[in-house]
């Protein structure tokens, strides 16, 4: 049933611009617009745009502009929306939206309550409801291209393709348990079918971790000995002097960081201190920066000098811990490598002095975060989709192995814990404190 309040807020920025948006949702959203708006007719067109003048309280011209209406349930909210389509002006906004507002059936939108309102009415599902959010704050074209896709229902008919049949094994496993004559032998086959939906379940959860990435973007640090190339490589990735240059070692005494956009996936680029065994005090600030900073990216670059060794490059390969690391040749432009050092793989060959090899490692770069594929085709996954989704495999790893070693009760149950996990994702299973949560993060006017 339609809330009975009317909502309304501006769905525009802020700030000077061509074009204003106020947007009305609820029951009064027509006849409170049209007091702003009294040339328009009492029973307009649906999706008609109208030329109109928004008058204030006395009558008088503010402004001149557009006036839609979308009537219920065919708009976005699924309730009557008005939308009045103003110049920019942030003034001439503010005073339109305090004239609606003197009505006492409309009050201020809260953030995300016009995306609640199409989530409450059945418009659309928690994932396409959360991809609106995403595709506001989306900063590459990664981001966009999956924002876009979580729209039009991607990651809704993945999550779909699991719970509806998770759904019907579940009401066979209670039908049994609790109608035992009636629905006799609906439980058979019940460990293939568990088996099958942990797999997919298992699969949709080996993606997460990919959407995440287009979501907040990668990681990825620049680290090494010192005078190995590392902020010169910096530079040239960059494509400005963000970091300065110099003969003398231990240059670099703190994180550096600058985002860039590869292949439409978001990378910010850490430089960082080099590191050696007897550094000075500032120094060895910068080296436990460094440390740190190894710890938190998703992947690693050791860049090497030309006299490293290959215990030398063991020693620096520890260094970054659990991290991937791709080992990187830098100053390759220099004269040739002392036979020693020539004799074993010391990876990729670069310089950042003269941009030799920086497209096979941006290659490089893109297939150890991403491997087969491209970012744009994987479905945008939050911490929380995360979360739930392997809460829902291991519901249904447990459910597979007590499909062959416990009661039907125990099967039913973890079967039952997986839906709701899912339900989580999905929508279908979602109370109001994690919506609250869930739409807190939204824009008003969204």
């Amino acid at each position: 049933m339609s809330p009975q309040v009317t909502i309304a807020a501006l769905a525009t920025a802020p700030a000077a611009g061509a074009v204003g948006i106020l947007r009305l949702s609820g029951p009064a959203a027509l006849e409170v617009g049209r007091r702003l708006a009294p040339g328009i007719p009492e029973a307009p067109v649906p999706r008609h745009a109208y030329l109109a003048s928004f008058v204030d309280a006395g009558g008088r011209t503010l402004d001149e502009g557009l006036f839609l209406y979308f009537r219920a349930p065919h708009s976005f909210t699924g309730e009557d929306v008005v939308e009045l389509q103003a110049h920019g002006s942030p003034r001439l906004l503010q005073l339109l939206l305090a004239r609606v507002l003197e009505d006492e059936r409309v009050r201020p939108a809260r953030p995300g309550e016009f995306t609640r309102r199409a989530f409450l009415q059945g418009r659309i599902d928690l994932t396409r409801a959360e991809a609106v959010a995403d595709l506001v704050a989306a900063d590459s074209e990664a981001a966009v291209r999956a924002a876009a896709a979580g729209l039009s229902g991607a990651l809704a008919l993945r999550v779909a393709s699991l719970e509806e049949p998770l759904r019907a094994l579940h009401a066979d496993l209670e039908g049994v348990l609790n109608f035992p004559e009636e629905a006799e032998g609906a439980d058979e086959g019940a460990g293939p079918r568990v088996a099958a939906l942990r797999s997919e379940a298992e699969s949709l959860l080996a993606e997460a971790g990919r959407g995440r990435l287009v979501r907040r973007g990668a990681r990825v640090a620049l680290y090494g000995p010192v005078n190995a190339g590392k902020s010169t490589l910096f530079n040239r990735l960059v494509g400005e002097a963000r970091a300065l240059v110099d003969a003398e070692p231990g240059t670099t005494r703190d994180v550096l960081e600058a985002r860039v956009e590869w292949n439409g996936l978001a990378l910010s680029l850490l430089d960082t201190a080099g590191l050696r065994e007897t550094p000075g005090r500032i120094e060895a600030l910068g080296i436990a920066r460094t440390r740190e900073a190894l710890a938190s990216v998703d992947l690693a670059l050791l860049v090497l000098p030309p006299e490293a060794t290959p215990a030398e490059a063991e020693g620096w390969v520890k260094e970054a811990g659990a991290t991937a690391v791709l080992r990187v040749a830098g100053k390759c432009d220099v004269a040739a490598l002392p036979h020693a050092a020539a004799t074993w793989e010391r990876g990729l060959r670069v310089s950042g002095k003269t941009g030799e090899g920086l497209e096979p490692l941006r290659t490089a770069v893109l297939s150890h975060l991403w491997g087969e594929g491209t970012p744009a085709a994987v479905a945008l996954v939050s911490e929380r989709h995360a979360d739930a989704l392997r809460r829902a495999a291991e519901a249904l790893g447990r459910a597979h192995e007590a499909s062959r070693l416990s009661t039907l009760e125990v099967l039913s149950g973890e079967v039952g814990l997986a839906l709701e996990a899912l339900g989580e994702v999905s929508g279908t299973s979602v109370s109001e404190a994690l919506l609250d949560a869930i739409f807190q993060r939204f824009c008003i006017g969204k």
